[in-house]
């Protein structure tokens, strides 16, 4: 097999991209459909991810782009190479999970949670269980540490953070980022957890030791329960609706009875009662 090297010094292939109609609908041949659809089925045999329950048009335009840049003819060619490299591997997945994140996003929402919902779910328990869906490169979990440390509740805590890709988990674990991820922390927070590792920004010990990562598929694996909060954000928007309702039952299903689902800030759910939820607070849950 070539190395890494010598694999980027290969010309690659000029390919072309579907036919784009003016209205910007992507066509594709039978021959691309049949290519696809048996691309979902290696993909799924291989690491159990189910594409067909992501939205097609969206999920197929991103892998389209990316086999293309790689310099693979067709989707059989490109998971013959998974198969054998496993950066390439990595490299569907960090396109497929389209890990962008960052600590606080929309800050307004992490001051609710930290002055409204916070503090009601400790009327109840003093012990919070939380879970982080869905995290990615680490950001959300270690915003919500923040704040319980800052309550003096995280060594009370529980934070399970989970993710699809475990390469991104590698990075949350290692807990270094770029200082513009904390553009939106409030001053005191940043100055407190995070300190300065060569360009980077480390975070502090303390929120290390409190979290859990593991590997964790939402799809398809299962949900332990009684969690007092859920947070689960800018994830479902890439689901199928039929997906989208199933992970909205399971997620209530896994809260205790006036425990929180977090969702982001294009996902509100427009009929929570039908999942036994009720809104709380704007793109905050509580189950009834």
């Amino acid at each position: 097999m070539l190395d890494r090297q010598e694999k980027d010094r290969r010309p690659k292939p000029a390919l072309e991209l579907p036919t784009e109609l003016p209205s910007g609908i992507i066509t594709y041949t039978e021959e691309e459909t049949r290519d696809y659809v048996a691309f979902i089925e290696r993909i799924k045999k291989k690491s159990g991810i189910d594409l067909a329950q992501y939205k097609e048009a969206q999920m197929r335009r991103r892998l389209n782009t990316l086999r293309m840049k790689l310099g693979f003819e067709t989707f059989a060619a490109f998971a013959d190479a998974m198969n054998k490299d496993v950066q390439i591997y990595h490299e569907f997945l960090d396109r497929m999970t389209i890990n962008v994140s960052e600590f606080w996003r929309n800050p307004s929402r992490w001051h609710t949670l930290k002055d409204q919902i916070i503090p009601e779910l400790l009327k109840d328990s003093k012990r919070l269980k939380c879970w982080s869906a869905a995290c990615s490169t680490g950001e959300e979990p270690y915003s919500l540490a923040m704040i319980l440390d800052d309550a003096g509740l995280l060594t009370q805590a529980t934070i399970i953070a989970t993710d699809i890709d475990e390469n991104v988990l590698a990075r949350a674990k290692e807990g270094l980022y770029l200082e513009r991820s904390f553009k939106d922390v409030p001053p005191a927070f940043k100055a407190r957890y995070a300190s300065i590792s060569g360009e980077m920004l480390r975070i502090q010990d303390q929120l290390k030791r409190g979290i859990q990562f593991r590997k964790h598929n939402l799809l398809t694996d299962a949900f332990d329960t009684q969690h007092d909060l859920i947070i689960c954000r800018n994830v479902m928007i890439y689901f199928t609706e039929e997906a989208k309702q199933e992970l909205y039952m399971r997620f209530s299903q896994a809260l205790r009875p006036g425990g929180v689902l977090f969702v982001g800030s294009t996902e509100q759910i427009f009929n929570p009662s039908q999942y036994n939820l009720e809104s709380l607070e704007t793109f905050f849950y509580r189950k009834k």
